[in-house]
């Protein structure tokens, strides 16, 4: 049985499938439209020995994931929401999510590096003033994508540039990555991988429907690049 509802998941995912489409058809018909900057292709049709037409073919390209990575930001939120147990906060809360039964709250961020280092402190704060005097509920700060792909579930200490200190530890505000964090809201170790394999079946579902476009989702997954970001332990 499968831990994600795909149906739930194809409403989460079309509109930003369709924003990534659409701006892909956009650079094909008028790549001039956001201006091009001659400048930096100058520098780097140079550096990479490149004409100038390959480096156009590289900048629609370049379009189309800035519009896709504007917006993913938020699809793990929006997926996760989707879970038994869990709710999504939406946009305007402290945090981001909290589960229904009410053992903890997690405020989500795409990447390791998304966040710099002087506002994570600001992610704790919110994270302690969103904690009740329960003990049993834990704020997680979590990393879908952990850096050097290690997992980990730890105390969050982020430092404070204005006093020079560290937070201080609480066991109930840790920072976690992205598999460990899927793993403890659905008991399932493989329920993110299950999720990468299924976002190329669903995507090329959503082409079908709106725009007629056929796609092989079995072409798009890679495991040996999975493993290479969730590969390691600790």
């Amino acid at each position: 049985m499968s831990t994600f509802d795909k149906d739930k998941v194809k409403e989460v995912l079309r509109p930003l499938v369709k924003s990534a489409y659409e701006a892909q058809e956009s650079a094909e018909k008028d790549i001039y439209r956001n201006t091009i900057d001659i400048f930096a292709a100058a520098i780097e049709t140079t550096i990479k020995n490149i004409s100038m037409e390959e480096w156009l073919v590289q900048e629609k390209q370049r379009q189309v994931q800035k519009t896709l990575q504007n917006k993913i930001g938020e699809l793990h939120q929006a997926i996760l929401g989707t879970l038994d147990g869990v709710e999504n906060l939406g946009t305007g809360s402290i945090v981001d999510l909290k589960g229904e039964d009410k053992s903890f709250i997690a405020e989500i961020k795409n990447k390791h590096n998304t966040t710099k280092g002087n506002h994570k402190k600001s992610i704790y704060d919110d994270i302690e003033s969103c904690l009740p005097e329960n003990e049993g509920v834990t704020g997680y700060y979590v990393e879908i994508l952990p850096k050097n792909g290690k997992s980990y579930d730890e105390v969050f200490t982020p430092s404070d540039n204005v006093t020079k200190k560290n937070r201080s530890g609480n066991e109930r505000i840790r920072r976690i990555d992205g598999q460990t964090f899927y793993e403890k809201v659905t008991n399932n170790a493989d329920a993110l991988k299950e999720l990468y394999e299924l976002l190329p079946t669903v995507t090329a579902e959503i082409l079908k429907e709106e725009f007629n476009e056929e796609r092989d989702p079995n072409k798009y997954v890679n495991q040996e690049e999975f493993t290479k970001v969730y590969g390691k332990k600790g």
